[in-house]
Formats: structure tokens, C-alpha cells, sequence
């Protein structure tokens, strides 16, 4: 399941992302389907963090805020979550086979169309590599977010 979710800067750019996810036939629940100008952000990026660390085994999420940071800072304070603020699909399959990030974040003041395509399909496509020095880091971060 791939779980959507943005605030009002993002609502547009996640609306093309979520026709594409649906052309490509995959199951998505957009947690934001209405565009709401009052919005924000950090009740956004919960929700869908919340969903993801729920379903570690099958869920993704995708979240867009104007610039990314702000739903990036709010959905890693979630235990179990990695997202990653992409602006390539290279970058961003890299943090999929190295950090198996679990929610892609996008800016999408910052991110064309078309980019923000090609990154999500980067994002959706990667699968974490699973090297020993990898899990090994997971582990660490897995440490850090129990005993700060």
C-alpha cells in the first residue's frame, strides 16, 4: 500500500502523482483528498508516518510540503520511519537499496512534474540491498530512536 499525503503547497503536484499511481495499476490511499488551504503540514506528515510504521511490510508512503523539509523533519520523529527528501531518481535509489528510506518526500516548489515521475517510480522500483553494514546501520538508528 502506498500511503499519500500533503499540505496545500503540495496538493497539486500530488494530485499528478496520484492519476500516475493509479495508471500504473498500484493500490494507494491518498490521505489528503481534498485540498484544504488552512492546512498543515505536521498533521499531514503524522498521519501517513503512522500508517507506514504500522505496516513496515507493506507500506510506503509518498508526503509533498512546499520545500519537503517540513514533512521530512515531522515524519522521522515517528519510530520506524526513514523518509528521504528526494530531487533525483538516482538519489533516491540510492536511499532505497542503502537506507531503505519507507517514505519519499518531495518538494513540490522545487520538483517538476516530471522529475517528481521519474523519482517516485525510482522510489517505488528499489529495493533495500540488505548488506551487512546496512542492516547493521538500520539497527543503530533503530537504537537511537528507543534510547535517544
Amino acid at each position: 500500500m502506498i500511503y499519500l499525503g500533503s499540505d496545500h503547497r503540495g496538493f497539486a503536484l500530488k494530485e499528478k502523482i496520484k492519476l500516475q499511481l493509479y495508471r500504473w495499476q498500484l493500490p494507494l490511499a491518498d490521505l489528503t483528498p481534498k485540498l484544504d488551504p488552512d492546512d498543515d503540514y505536521p498533521l499531514v506528515a503524522k498521519q501517513v508516518a503512522k500508517k507506514v510504521a504500522a505496516h513496515p511490510q507493506e507500506a510506503v508512503g509518498i508526503l509533498l510540503c512546499g520545500s519537503g523539509v517540513g514533512v521530512s523533519v515531522v515524519a522521522n520523529k515517528i519510530a520506524g520511519i526513514r523518509a528521504g527528501l528526494g530531487f533525483s531518481s538516482q538519489q533516491i535509489r540510492a536511499a532505497r537499496r542503502d537506507d531503505d528510506i519507507n517514505i519519499l518526500c518531495l518538494a513540490a516548489d522545487y520538483t517538476p512534474p516530471a522529475r517528481a515521475m521519474k523519482i517516485v517510480r525510482a522510489f517505488l522500483e528499489t529495493e533495500f540491498a540488505g548488506q551487512p553494514r546496512q542492516k547493521r546501520r538500520l539497527l543503530e538508528i533503530k537504537k537511537i530512536e528507543k534510547n535517544g
